[in-house]
């Protein structure tokens, strides 16, 4: 990720709620919820960086709307390091649901 295009950052951030759908599946909230809250700590620090809506798609569509040639480096190193850490929760989070159905197949 640290090499990535803003347009890939966007395509990354699109795909979030999709990625956690997926990962969490149909386990309880209380097996992710600590994952899911830092994760959603993670997309507030995106769209703080952006100056967007909390929220994937608007953070998204804020990295869209900035020109190739106007982007701050540092700006863009701590997107690239925020994705990064998303993309971390996101397996993190996947991980904690598979735990949780492992722990209801042995009740």
């Amino acid at each position: 990720m640290s090499s990535s295009s803003p347009r890939d950052l966007a395509v990354t951030l699109r795909s979030v709620p999709r990625r956690l759908d997926e990962a969490l599946g149909d386990v309880s909230n209380g097996a992710t919820a600590a994952v899911t809250k830092e994760l959603n700590e993670q997309i507030g620090v995106a769209a703080r960086l952006m100056r967007s809506a909390p929220n994937p798609a608007a953070i998204a569509d804020a990295i869209d709307a900035v020109p190739a040639d106007a982007w701050d480096e540092a700006t863009l190193a701590q997107l690239r390091s925020t994705a990064l850490d998303i993309g971390r929760l996101l397996r993190a989070a996947a991980a904690a649901a598979e735990r949780d159905e492992d722990e209801g197949d042995d009740e």
